[in-house]
Parts: C-alpha cells; structure tokens; sequence
C-alpha cells in the first residue's frame, strides 16, 4: 500500500531544497493526483490530468518515431519548464521550475528524487 504522507513529505523535502524548482506533483497514469506542493491557483486535478495526457502523447510519438521509451517529456516556456518523468509504472513526477534554472542539474535533481520516490510507491 503506498503511504500517501510519506511520499507528501518527500515531494516536500524535493520542491523546498531545490532552489529553481517551484512545484511538484505525483500523478498516476490515468490523471488522478497522488500528492502535490503546486504553486498557489494551480488546480491539483486539472494538472494531474494534463500531465497523463502529456505523458500518453510523448509515449506515442516516441513509438511512431522509433524512439524507444521515452525518458522525460520536456515542456519548455518563457516562464520556465515543465518536466515529466516516470517514476514506476503507478506514478509520473511533475516538475515545474523556473527559467533560469540549470537543465543539466534539474534533470538530476529529478533522477536523484525518482531514486527516492520509487521505493515509496511499492
């Protein structure tokens, strides 16, 4: 059974230490939200739901192309990005962070709390 409390003080701990990072959310496959700490007016079901959506189309496109499996969906914007990445096969990470953050060391922050979030989900 996953312990909802667990993975909220976890996504938490991730959005506070990482200094560009300004939400996150755990949402499962089928758009319902698991947890999130969004940035105030975000609506947590709305987001849960584009990012399935998200994550449906960019599965997709990498089959038609020939991809492979695809690794993180990138949405980038003038205010700054939106990063989706698989966590298990219950649950997609949502990130939201800013425009002057560092890709590099965001898709790391990224890679190190998947490492943490994953075991909190079997």
């Amino acid at each position: 059974m996953i312990n909802i409390s667990m993975l909220q003080d976890e996504l938490q701990n991730f959005v506070s230490s990482t200094s560009e990072v300004q939400g996150a959310a755990l949402v499962s496959p089928d758009g319902l939200a698991l947890v999130s700490v969004l940035p105030g007016g975000m609506d947590d079901e709305r987001t849960a739901a584009m990012s399935a959506s998200m994550l449906s189309l960019g599965e997709r496109i990498g089959r038609e192309l020939a991809r492979g499996n695809v690794e993180r969906i990138v949405v980038q914007g003038e205010k700054g990005y939106g990063v989706l990445v698989g966590c298990s096969g219950d649950a997609v990470l949502l990130v939201l962070a800013n425009a002057s953050v560092k890709q590099g060391l965001l898709f790391l922050e990224i890679k190190l709390a998947v490492a943490r979030i994953a075991p909190l989900l079997s």
